[in-house]
């Protein structure tokens, strides 16, 4: 399955960018790039078109950062 969800909440409203990086550094995509109100999301991520390896997410809310890597294999 070449699909992963990533979950997050929002404290407050606010400007949410979810970018998908290659190891490398080079971004791959962007999921997501609007204002989104207070609460809980989950982004789906298909990563089909992909060669295995390690990527990474960045999740930006305002003055929070957050990046994690993900492994993806086929």
């Amino acid at each position: 399955n070449p699909n992963t969800t990533i979950k997050y909440d929002l404290p407050k409203d606010g400007l949410v960018s979810l970018e998908i990086f290659d190891i490398l550094g080079r971004k791959i995509i962007t999921l997501l790039n609007e204002q989104r109100s207070a609460g809980s999301y989950e982004e789906v991520f298909n990563a089909s078109s992909l060669a295995s390896g390690v990527y990474v997410y960045k999740l930006q809310a305002g003055d929070f950062i957050n990046s994690k890597k993900m492994l993806f294999s086929k």
